[in-house]
């Protein structure tokens, strides 16, 4: 073995730091099933319950928090969207964060989602970057099939333009 192939072996892949937001209570299978799925390719790190995890009501002071112990250092915030996703204010939190901080976005609906006439409920936030055409939207199925389907979505969620943003919605007070 020559030195290059030393080397080449000794290379682990670089795993990228992704975050990832759920109504826990709700999705924490989901999350599980992902976690997983995809441990071996993405360094995952998710909210960890905020609710109990930062007790404050100042949301100027959990948006810090958010953006300096979760979302700095990642590349991608995941949003798991399930049945209760769109009432809770953490992950509304989270998604603004995650946009002030101009890193990817990437919604994936999962089987709970609720539906209606005009498609699936998603948080405010995130519609308004789906609709801008910044966030990448897609189902729980084609999001994980594979470790390369998924990386196709991140990639696709890291290249939108920045100026395709919308965070100008007030923040989620409350849950519901």
């Amino acid at each position: 073995m020559n030195l290059q192939e030393l080397f080449k072996s000794l290379e682990k892949p670089v795993k990228h730091k992704i975050f990832v937001s759920y109504h826990h209570k709700s999705d924490q299978k989901y999350y599980d099933a992902f976690s997983a799925k995809f441990h071996d390719t993405y360094e995952s790190i998710h909210d960890a319950s905020l609710d109990s995890e930062i007790d404050s009501d100042d949301v100027d002071y959990v948006l810090r928090r958010i953006r300096e112990e979760y979302i700095t250092g990642t590349s991608c915030t995941i949003i798991l969207i399930g049945a209760e996703t769109y009432q809770r204010k953490y992950i509304d939190w989270e998604i603004k964060a995650t946009l002030d901080k101009e890193h990817a976005l990437l919604g994936i609906y999962l089987p709970s989602a609720p539906r209606n006439e005009k498609g699936i409920t998603v948080p405010g936030r995130l519609h308004d970057n789906v609709q801008s055409g910044y966030a990448v939207f897609t189902s729980w199925e084609k999001a994980t099939a594979s470790p390369e389907s998924l990386g196709k979505y991140i990639t696709d969620a890291k290249s939108k333009l920045k100026s395709l943003i919308v965070n100008s919605r007030e923040k989620k007070k409350r849950n519901g």
